[in-house]
């Protein structure tokens, strides 16, 4: 069965206006922001990290060919500079240790 749907100019500006009204209660409920230091830190047993082979201290990781290489200088790290922890695009909700390093590795640009 079809709906008949009402597409007419009083119901069209009805939903406008609530649509405009609504706006600024949506910001308020979309605006709940996670910082770094919120986020859950990233366990060497969780999944994903045992899939990309990610460990807390880079030095103890076998598969790690640039000894140089750490979540501080990777591409997908962001957190601050000279941060303990900060969260990974890789890792999406939890924070990675600066020190650590996974197979996702990227050299940070520049």
């Amino acid at each position: 069965m079809k709906k008949n749907i009402s597409c007419n100019r009083r119901d069209f500006l009805k939903l406008s206006a609530a649509g405009v009204a609504a706006v600024p209660f949506a910001n308020l409920l979309m605006s709940g922001v996670a910082y770094a230091e919120d986020l859950p830190h990233l366990e060497e047993s969780d999944p994903v990290a045992t899939g990309l082979k990610y460990v807390n201290d880079a030095s103890a990781s076998k598969d790690r060919k640039d000894a140089t290489s750490t979540c501080a200088n990777c591409q997908l790290y962001t957190g601050a500079e000279g941060s303990e922890w900060g969260p990974c695009a890789i890792f999406g909700g939890k924070s990675v240790n600066a020190k650590g390093w996974c197979m996702s590795w990227v050299a940070k640009a520049g």
